[in-house]
């Protein structure tokens, strides 16, 4: 794997994976060390560029709150933290709204692409398509 990008932003990347699947409230630390891995491997192949501006747009969602709550993303209940999302993936600023929508497939990857995930939503994929399953 290549060098940790979500490490400076871990507890709050953390917060946002929670709200964005609360299901991930359960995640133990192995649990948290693969999701972060699957999402890490994706980053791996993205332009430094790109990394970057993921990891801006994560400082950004921990400080807009502020503006409307008069605290970080981190000092919210959870309520507002579902409310402030739910604001930002409608928000008229396209920008903002493509930057959240992909920072979700990235934690919806992680969550998912983890085998315990899958098992616990009963995906059983397989490589060799609809002949593994006869």
């Amino acid at each position: 794997m290549a060098a940790q990008v979500l490490a400076p932003v871990d507890p709050l990347f953390r917060a946002l994976a929670r709200t964005v699947v609360p299901e991930a409230e359960r995640l133990d630390d192995q649990g948290w060390r693969d999701l972060i891995a699957l999402v890490e491997d994706a980053l791996a192949d993205r332009p430094e560029g790109i990394r970057r501006q993921l990891l801006m747009l994560i400082r950004l969602l921990g400080v807009l709150p502020f503006f409307r709550y008069g605290r970080t993303f981190l000092g919210l209940d959870s309520g507002r933290r579902r409310r402030f999302l739910e604001s930002i993936q409608e928000s008229p600023l396209l920008l903002l709204r493509r930057g959240f929508w992909g920072f979700r497939t990235l934690v919806l990857l992680g969550y998912y692409g983890r085998p315990e995930a899958a098992a616990e939503i009963g995906y059983r994929a397989d490589p060799r398509g609809w002949e593994a399953r006869r």
